[in-house]
């Protein structure tokens, strides 16, 4: 009687779960429901009705929010409007709020301090700004800030703004300073120091993470400016500061004891100055050195320094050999290896390459193998067995590389390979053109097994053609709609395995 009651039970609770309306849901569970929906749509929801208006101008639903409308966040154009909101929308469970140089005023900046006391995470966003405000009546600023993101304009000075801000920095932990590489020409133009960096370290004792992205004007003199005062340090990103060369990293390892992440992608570090740094005492684990010119003989003199690897990218490195390879494995280096770039290295044969996963293979959630032209059905097919942990993984050959490949490659095969071995993959890329795979009837049942094998799986990007929309309408039609994508407009990368990679986030 007790078995035959629970079941009844069962069935009277699935009966009224299944005749439940929306309307009739909770508010916290509306407000969870809700808080996965764009601001930018919550006007529509308060029309709806009163519950729903009052859940939609709940502060809870406003921890979070961006001003910046090229960001897809919301637009505001009335100043005073935006005051009104602080203090009646976003109030004391404000955490996270990105502005636009024209909403960066006196007033705006003395609201967020007063009426948003656990603000953590500020951007200023200056890159399109063509001038300032008028900050001398600038008073007050938020001074519980961990996290603060400031995207730097080629021409506007920002020393007048920071010099009313630099006693409220020193809780920062995070700082990203955004310059303008991305927007630049490669036409000649005069560099301006548009930001202090020296003043900036003086008031921030705290720095954990620092990333200066793209600046022009960053060179070793201001990396050695940040080491005198941040001994915290634990990642340095400078991707993309053409100006660096390296002449600081002696310092920088010898002062910053904790730094345990360095990202140097597509800098100008030179050889002399990498080989002198004292990588032997460092802790450093993660190294980016993708798209840089260091040569052979300073590959090997400093990677072979390093104690040990959890995180290595070496991609467009093309002095990276065979021998560098062998001895980072004999070594131990790679003992802890998690993810490895090593995409467009002509020097590593495939024998070299094969070994290194047949050793490190099962423990690696990261893996860039892409523009070798000789990696093609028959590795990959001895290889993702080998990869049972894998998470990110991209490979193939982009169309238009240097090397063609001669014969085609049989894409249902690697796909079931992935299906069959690698339960926890996240992203993958498959960068082999239409002209170069081929495929048959049976690819759907395929493409199944992937889609059905592989739950977790955010991004499956392959080149545009008869084959993607296959693969894109079959996810779709499991409502999996944003799973798979382009490489046009999409490039998987394995940088959100790093440490810090939560903290490295910014747009």
């Amino acid at each position: 009687m007790m078995t035959l009651h629970s079941e009844v039970q069962q069935v009277e609770s699935s009966l009224y779960i299944s005749s439940l309306k929306i309307h009739q849901l909770p508010e916290k569970l509306l407000m969870k429901v809700f808080s996965y929906i764009k601001h930018q749509d919550y006007g529509k929801l308060a029309r709806v009705c009163k519950k729903w208006r009052m859940i939609v101008y709940s502060t809870q639903l406003w921890k979070n929010v961006s001003l910046r409308p090229e960001y897809g966040g919301l637009h505001v154009n009335n100043i005073e409007i935006l005051m009104q909101l602080i203090g009646i929308r976003f109030g004391n469970t404000m955490q996270t709020i990105e502005l636009p140089s024209e909403l960066i005023t006196a007033p705006v900046l003395h609201e967020l301090s007063n009426k948003c006391p656990i603000l953590k995470n500020m951007t200023l966003d200056f890159s399109n700004a063509m001038q300032l405000h008028d900050f001398n009546d600038l008073n007050s600023f938020p001074c519980n800030l961990r996290t603060m993101c400031i995207c730097l304009s080629e021409v506007i000075f920002l020393e007048g703004f920071m010099r009313r801000i630099y006693s409220c920095l020193s809780s920062l932990e995070v700082l990203h300073l955004i310059g303008t590489f991305e927007m630049s020409t490669e036409a000649e133009e005069d560099i301006y120091e548009v930001v202090n960096i020296g003043k900036i370290k003086s008031h921030t004792p705290n720095l954990k993470v620092v990333n200066l992205y793209g600046i022009s004007f960053i060179d070793d003199s201001h990396i050695e400016l940040l080491t005198s005062n941040c001994i915290h340090l634990e990642t340095l990103a400078l991707n993309f500061c053409l100006r660096v060369k390296g002449a600081s990293f002696k310092t920088l390892l010898q002062r910053c004891k904790k730094l345990k992440s360095l990202l140097l992608q597509h800098t100008g570090v030179e050889d002399e100055h990498m080989k002198n740094a004292p990588w032997e005492s460092s802790v450093v684990t993660e190294l980016d050195l993708t798209s840089t010119e260091l040569s052979k003989e300073c590959l090997e003199n400093i990677l072979l320094r390093i104690p040990s690897f959890t995180y290595l990218g070496l991609g467009y490195c093309e002095f990276f050999t065979d021998r560098i390879l062998e001895a980072l494995v004999q070594r131990g280096k790679l003992n802890q290896l998690k993810a490895i770039d090593i995409s467009y290295t002509n020097a590593l044969s495939e024998n070299t390459i094969y070994k290194l996963i047949q050793k490190h293979g099962g423990q690696l959630t990261g893996l860039m193998l892409s523009g070798k032209p000789k990696l093609t059905e028959n590795f990959w097919l001895n290889v993702i067995p080998l990869l049972k942990n894998i998470q990110i993984c991209v490979l193939g050959t982009a169309n238009g590389w240097f090397l063609k490949i001669q014969s085609r490659v049989h894409i249902d095969q690697i796909i079931e390979a992935f299906a069959q071995n690698c339960p926890k993959m996240l992203r993958c890329e498959i960068q082999w053109d239409p002209d170069t795979i081929r495929f048959s009837d049976k690819s759907s049942k395929f493409i199944d097994h992937i889609r059905l094998r592989c739950p977790y799986m955010k991004s499956f990007t392959l080149s545009d053609g008869e084959y993607y929309e296959m693969v894109k309408s079959n996810f779709e039609r499991a409502d999996r709609k944003k799973v798979v994508r382009t490489t046009t407009n999409y490039c998987t990368s394995i940088v959100s395995l790093l440490n810090d990679y939560s903290d490295l986030l910014f747009n």
